[in-house]
C-alpha cells in the first residue's frame, strides 16, 4: 500500500490540535498552502506542508522569545 500523501482538513485539524474551522481558516488566509479537489472543493494539504507550516511556526516562536520586550520604564521615559 502506498504512503499516504495528502491530508483532509479533518486530519490537520487533529494534527494541530484545533477545530476543523480553525484548520479551515489556516488556509484561507494562506498560512497553510491547501489544494482543492472535485467540484465539491473539498482541501487536501500535502504532509510536507504541514510540516513546513509547524516548523515555521516555531520558527517565529523562538524569534519572538529572542526579542527584548521593553521595560514599562524605558518605554515611559522621553529619548
Amino acid at each position: 500500500m502506498a504512503t499516504q500523501r495528502f491530508l483532509t482538513l479533518d486530519d490537520v485539524a487533529e494534527v494541530l490540535n484545533v477545530s476543523w474551522s480553525q484548520a479551515y481558516a489556516l488556509v484561507r488566509r494562506k498560512e497553510l498552502i491547501a489544494i482543492q479537489i472535485g467540484g465539491r472543493g473539498q482541501w487536501r494539504v500535502e504532509k510536507d506542508e504541514l510540516e513546513r507550516f509547524i516548523q515555521q511556526k516555531y520558527a517565529e516562536a523562538r524569534a519572538s522569545v529572542a526579542e527584548p520586550v521593553p521595560d514599562d520604564a524605558e518605554a515611559d521615559s522621553p529619548s
